[in-house]
């Protein structure tokens, strides 16, 4: 493999050419004249090939010397970019960030973690929009959507970060379990009142996942069915049905005894926590600190959590 030539003779050659003269060029770069014909000359001794045609009068590329111009440029271009790079790292970051969260992830996971965010970088802004409606990053003016879906399928031409993975568990009253009895098998659910977030003609299908790879699929009816968690969860805690919520929903009312985590080792399958944005290039400092942030501090939130004795079953969770 041939050696390569000095990649600033390389730099050293294109500005000689776009300035029109070696006396030019060595103003601009802060160098005697004398000193860049030299490295210029070594250049093309090191590719045995003449670059230039000079000339008491003027300078002239040669047919190679103006093909190899371009490299020049475009490598000289790439350098910047680096340094760039490198600049816009060590900038603290400011500006303002606007992101979009789901209304459940907003309320308590995102709404623990974002004083910790402001925190360590006081210059940066943030603008939340706390929906669960599908948004358009580029037509909303949005850097970043937070979500949690089954799949990533459907991101589209997004960037995707994938955050956690955020599990669901089943729960119900003791006020429920002492007056209709505690489940100790799939089938012995139909026994319970159940309240969901959805039902298609009055009736839920769910997809659990158990011991061994098992599968089941659980039918129920649900009493009461309201598109909120939190209300969904307020019902549970009143003793009006079963339900399955989010493990970092419900880990504060299972440590203290108020729900109880039934039949932990079936669950419906994880789904994923991740953030999505437009593209990884020219990503401000502000954007990409968030993205590192989340990065950082969501995995694991519900392990921690169970590590501490919040969720004693090793089954329930890992958070979102």
């Amino acid at each position: 493999m041939p050696q390569l030539p000095d990649l600033n003779d390389m730099r050293y050659f294109a500005e000689v050419v776009e300035r029109g003269s070696f006396a030019a060029a060595a103003r601009a770069l802060g160098m005697p004249t004398s000193s860049l014909s030299r490295r210029v000359a070594a250049l093309e001794a090191a590719l045995g090939v003449r670059l230039l045609q000079r000339s008491t009068r003027r300078l002239a590329l040669t047919e190679v010397g103006a093909a190899y111009l371009r490299h020049c440029q475009d490598l000289r271009a790439a350098a910047q970019a680096a340094a760039d790079t490198v600049a816009q790292v060590q900038t603290a970051p400011r500006g303002t960030v606007r992101v979009s969260c789901p209304v459940t992830l907003a309320q308590t996971v995102l709404g623990e973690l974002m004083p910790d965010f402001l925190a360590r970088y006081p210059e940066v802004r943030v603008e939340m929009q706390v929906s669960n409606r599908v948004v358009n990053l580029i037509e909303e003016g949005l850097d970043v959507a937070l979500r949690v879906r089954p799949t990533l399928d459907d991101s589209g031409s997004m960037v995707v970060k994938r955050l956690d993975d955020a599990h669901q568990i089943l729960v119900a009253s003791p006020a429920l379990l002492a007056r209709q009895g505690t489940p100790q098998t799939l089938e012995a659910l139909a026994q319970l009142d159940s309240i969901a977030m959805s039902a298609v003609d009055g009736r839920c299908t769910l997809r659990l996942l158990g011991p061994g790879g098992r599968e089941h699929s659980l039918q129920y009816a649900p009493r009461y069915v309201v598109d909120d968690l939190l209300t969904l969860k307020l019902a549970a805690l009143a003793g009006v049905g079963m339900c399955w919520l989010p493990d970092y929903l419900c880990a504060d009312e299972v440590r203290a005894g108020r729900l109880v985590h039934l039949l932990p080792e079936w669950a419906p399958p994880p789904g994923i926590v991740h953030a999505v944005f437009p593209s990884r290039r020219g990503l401000l400092p502000a954007v990409r600190c968030f993205l590192d942030f989340l990065g950082e501090t969501l995995p694991g939130r519900s392990r921690m959590k169970r590590d501490s004795g919040v969720l004693p079953n090793p089954m329930s969770c890992k958070f979102v």
